[in-house]
């Protein structure tokens, strides 16, 4: 199947896309693509280095009568999000991605695909092969751990770039041209708790839910979309306001930056109680269901009986656990008051898990206001610190933004409209794009963010369009022809 891939147009995309994808690429594990990334650059002659944090950088000249143009930076990460429906066996640290033609999409089997960045970095190395594209001075920047921290954006340093625009190819709507983005901070709650003897007389219940849609925890948090963490502790409050159910293990989600489309628990109930929870439960998961039927059609939620567990949770612990959960804003928080249809403030409540005494929740909090960040962030720590949780602020990155009067944005606003008869959607997102952090250190480079169509970023239902491809393709080897000139 991958072989077929090969062969789409533009093949000097799909092709490097497809070799890539053999590369295993977890982010934080990306040992393999770097090298991948260093080899491919020397076996093309080109000057090619690593830096002190595992960002790749190639450096390729101008192209005969493009001298005069200024250095332009071609930016993408190599990292991917590694996401599985449950019942799908891989190992994302050993196995190359699988992937297949669906009509006008590339799709992966079961897993995530990697054209987030996957296929930004292909077409940066198909440009850097090419011995007949124009371009200016390039330096290709492949970046690391974009997906768990930007912790590769975070480490390069001021001076190993020349360039004076930079063109990041992450972003994944075709008729869209970024020209800034939200920031975001990871919230972490933990605490720890007596395990006690489950009590006689018990019957033990696994709760499983799955068939959301999950996906961007940016990107899609717009949609109202179904939360797999939030949605189990409606259930957990439930029992135990109405059973004194006991908590004996959760598994919620999987990844900060992705809306969790499932969660597991294993509960225990007082026998006695046992007809009038299985009742009351069914009928609160048709309430459920009923609220999620045009956005989620595919939730499941399923009750079975299970062996009864030897611990519990504390039930002191439990009860302030489950109402911090409740109180914890998932979603929107608020929406810009300066750019139209723009999520300016959110939270995503990505990771929970409960078990050996342990409790762990993991949010992800996105903003473009650097001030409203850290308000939703200690509404969420005040939440969780009332039910005695210990709370740590992480990772936190700025946004990028906007500058109305980028050179390179005008030369790409026209293009695209000269190229396609109307007007590009020339806007800022809700995504953690590493612009702003690399502004941190080239406060004076020009940026701009674009890219092909992605669908179902973050999820195993992610997919590519072809033709969307071939339409970015063009795009971009249009803006390297007319990159400004020097001085």
């Amino acid at each position: 199947m991958n072989t077929d891939i090969k062969n789409i147009t533009p093949k000097e995309v799909w092709s490097n896309f497809a070799k890539l994808n053999a590369v295993p690429r977890p982010s934080k594990k990306e040992e393999r693509v770097i090298q991948f990334m260093v080899d491919f650059g020397k076996n093309l002659g080109l000057e090619t280095f690593v830096d002190n944090v595992g960002n790749v950088i190639i450096k390729k000249p101008a192209t005969s009568g493009m001298e005069n143009r200024k250095t332009t930076v071609l930016q993408s990460h190599l990292d991917m999000v590694h996401q599985k429906n449950s019942d799908t066996k891989f190992d994302f640290d050993t196995e190359g991605i699988n992937m297949y033609i669906d009509g006008d999409w590339v799709t992966a089997n079961g897993t995530t695909l990697g054209a987030d960045n996957g296929l930004g970095v292909a077409a940066i190395m198909g440009i850097l092969e090419s011995n007949t594209i124009e371009h200016p001075n390039l330096e290709a920047l492949f970046t690391i751990d974009e997906e768990t921290g930007m912790t590769g954006a975070m480490g390069l340093e001021a001076g190993v770039l020349e360039g004076e625009i930079l063109l990041n190819l992450d972003t994944e709507e075709d008729d869209e041209i970024g020209m800034g983005c939200a920031g975001g901070i990871d919230i972490t709650a933990t605490r720890t708790y007596t395990e006690e003897n489950t009590p006689e007389n018990t019957t033990a219940f696994a709760i499983e839910i799955t068939g959301l849609n999950g996906g961007h925890s940016g990107m899609d948090i717009i949609k109202g979309l179904g939360n797999a963490n939030k949605i189990m502790n409606r259930i957990l409050f439930d029992g135990f306001e109405n059973f004194g159910l006991c908590i004996a293990e959760i598994q919620g989600g999987s990844l900060r930056n992705a809306i969790p489309r499932e969660s597991f628990a294993k509960v225990v109930i007082d026998t006695v109680s046992k007809e009038a929870f299985i009742y009351e439960i069914s009928e609160l998961i048709k309430q459920i269901k009923e609220e999620f039927k045009t956005l989620e059609p595919n939730l499941s939620i399923e009750i079975s009986t299970i062996d009864t567990p030897k611990k519990v949770m504390n039930l002191g612990v439990q009860e302030g656990f489950i109402k911090a959960v409740y109180a914890a804003l998932n979603g929107v928080y608020r929406m810009s008051p300066d750019v139209e249809d723009l999520v300016e403030t959110s939270n995503n409540i990505a990771k929970i898990s409960a078990k050996d005494g342990t409790i762990k929740i993991e949010c992800l909090t996105r903003s473009s206001s650097e001030t409203n960040k850290f308000d939703l962030a200690n509404s969420l720590r005040s939440a969780f610190e009332l039910a005695g949780f210990s709370v740590e602020f992480s990772g936190s990155y700025p946004g990028w933004e906007p500058n109305i009067n980028s050179a390179v944005l005008k030369v790409a606003a026209n293009l695209y409209e000269k190229l396609h008869g109307e007007k590009a959607h020339v806007a800022a997102c809700h995504a953690g794009l590493e612009c702003g952090i690399l502004g941190q250190n080239y406060p004076k480079m020009d940026m701009i963010s674009f890219g092909p169509t992605i669908k179902g970023a973050h999820s195993p239902d992610e997919r590519a369009s072809i033709s969307s491809t071939q339409k970015f393709w063009g795009f971009l080897l249009e803006i390297l022809k007319n990159t400004p000139i020097k001085g």
